[in-house]
């Protein structure tokens, strides 16, 4: 690595890093303004809102990561063409493709930085951060589950259904639990509902019934009440929005293959999940070469200009993010094109902006 290299890519680093040290402080304060009230009213304590806005840390860089790379490379390329460093370097027979190197070996660290922390420590930090919301500043849970007609195939074997579920008493409401082998039913259980009772560990079930299936007929039993046990739990047939974020990358793969043998409606949310985080250290790439054309050359408005278009850049990258990424949830349109897309329509900007830059 020549003096050069190791030049900008200083500047690559401290540059990004410092960013973020700026801003999320500043996203903190933010945050607390709007939020202390809520706090104080539900009697949060000072260890919670501690772990809060540490976990807020982690999950608010991560989720502006475009946007501090975006303009921490535009910023410190913006001074070096401002101080004509760019047009010398090139002048001295550097190539532009030779002279974004450093700008691609920053990005390299910047991706596996970036993807240990999305597959590893941001699930910690956005589980903890969710939590804290729906407990001191949300309604409840209830608005972050799906609660209503519940299906979920719990095993190879089992079908259990509930025509809604209340996450707070955990109760479901028109239990349904059919028991298969192969393709023939064996017996059926129904209950007007289904609560579990945490003192005892069990499942309650109100206006039992059990129907055994059988050759010369079937056999019947119904009760009142009637406790036992199953191999569920009741939270699992209805996770929170949010539990692929908190999951880690073994845990989340193991997690959507759990859900795909259920026939869990929310498999393409979670595929979503699955995919940005191996997307994000591509888009580290892209970026810096979008923010490296868009800025090495000197402008007549100077940094102001490039800083613009950059900002303007990172919002429509960000906006075609989320648009795909909701239509992928939505609607049948297939999670990993969602979620490619971004990037691949952003790589044909970069590789049309840097024909552009190099001339």
């Amino acid at each position: 690595m020549k003096i050069i290299d190791r030049y900008i890519l200083k500047k690559y680093l401290i540059t990004f890093f410092t960013m973020i040290i700026l801003f999320v402080p500043i996203g903190i304060m933010v945050d607390l303004s709007e939020k202390v009230d809520k706090m104080i009213e539900n009697q949060a304590g000072t260890a919670a809102i501690l772990q809060y806005y540490v976990d807020f840390t982690f999950y608010f860089a991560n989720l502006l990561f475009p946007i501090f790379l975006f303009l921490s490379i535009i910023w410190f390329t913006s001074k070096l063409a401002n101080n004509t460093e760019v047009i010398a370097i090139l002048s001295s027979g550097i190539s532009f493709w030779r002279f974004l190197r450093p700008y691609l070996i920053g990005a390299s660290i910047i991706a596996i930085f970036s993807f240990v922390m999305g597959m590893f420590i941001v699930p910690d930090a956005s589980e903890g951060y969710n939590d804290f919301r729906i407990k001191y500043l949300k309604a409840g849970h209830d608005k972050h589950r799906e609660t209503n007609n519940i299906f979920n195939q719990i095993n190879d074997n089992e079908i259990v259904y509930v025509s809604s579920f209340t996450p707070s008493t955990q109760t479901g409401f028109n239990f349904t639990l059919e028991h298969f082998e192969g393709t023939e039913l064996k017996h059926k259980i129904t209950a007007g509902n289904i609560r579990w009772v945490k003192a005892d560990s069990t499942f309650r079930l109100a206006s039992y019934e059990k129907r055994i299936i059988g050759k010369n007929g079937d056999i019947v039993e119904t009760k009142r009440r009637h406790d036992t046990l199953f191999n569920f739990n009741l939270d699992d047939l209805t996770p929170v929005s949010y539990v692929a974020e908190t999951k880690n990358l073994f845990e989340l793969n193991e997690f959507i293959e759990k859900e795909r043998k259920k026939g869990s409606p929310n498999v393409s949310r979670y595929l979503v999940v699955k995919y940005k985080r191996w997307s994000l250290p591509v888009s580290a790439f892209i970026l810096t070469l979008i923010a490296v054309a868009v800025s090495s050359m000197k402008r007549r408005g100077g940094m102001g200009v490039n800083l613009a278009l950059g900002i303007s850049l990172a919002f429509i990258f960000i906006f075609f993010d989320k648009v795909f990424a909701i239509l992928a949830e939505q609607s049948d349109f297939s999670p990993l094109l969602a979620v490619a897309l971004p990037n691949i329509i952003f790589a044909f900007i970069a590789f049309f902006l840097l024909r552009n830059a190099k001339r």
